[in-house]
């Protein structure tokens, strides 16, 4: 990647709806050859896609909780427990970690008590669960804006 991509990459991070005549013009290529270099990007798994920025609070699920969650060290444990994960949409981000705890969730529902349901009928009742503390966040001080990209 030389000079240029990056720019791209740190146009597309800030907007990912701009037209490639606009993304052209901020880094200073015409129209071909910047949609060469997205094209480019995307292929070689640089971009891996284009996601809306949802207000949690306007879907419903403004109530946001960090999880540590500690699950029986042994293989079988983790792999069921990773893969229950995938099917509990108010889990929106999940993490192994090395240490303690064993693994990091973010979860977002609508407010305490869909919390308290949640961590009742499905965290605690997760094979392998031998541990689910909960974090609840007071305030968002800075929100993900994408990778910082070095020139």
């Amino acid at each position: 990647m030389d000079s240029i991509d990056l720019e791209i990459l740190r146009e597309l991070q800030r907007d990912g709806r701009l037209s490639n005549q606009e993304l052209a013009q901020r880094v200073g290529l015409t129209p071909s050859p910047c949609m060469r270099r997205v094209r480019q990007l995307e292929q070689d798994g640089v971009i891996q896609g284009y996601h809306a920025v949802i207000n949690p609070e306007a879907v419903g699920r403004g109530f946001e909780v960090l999880v540590s969650v500690e699950v029986r060290r042994d293989r079988a444990a983790v792999e069921a427990f990773e893969a229950a994960l995938q099917d509990i949409p108010d889990v929106i981000e999940a993490y192994r970690l090395f240490g303690s705890p064993g693994c990091l969730l973010r979860i977002a529902v609508a407010d305490l008590r869909a919390y308290e349901r949640l961590w009742i009928e499905q965290l605690t009742a997760l094979s392998g669960v031998t541990e689910v503390n909960s974090q609840i966040i007071m305030k968002r001080i800075k929100e993900p804006t994408g990778l910082p990209v070095a020139p």
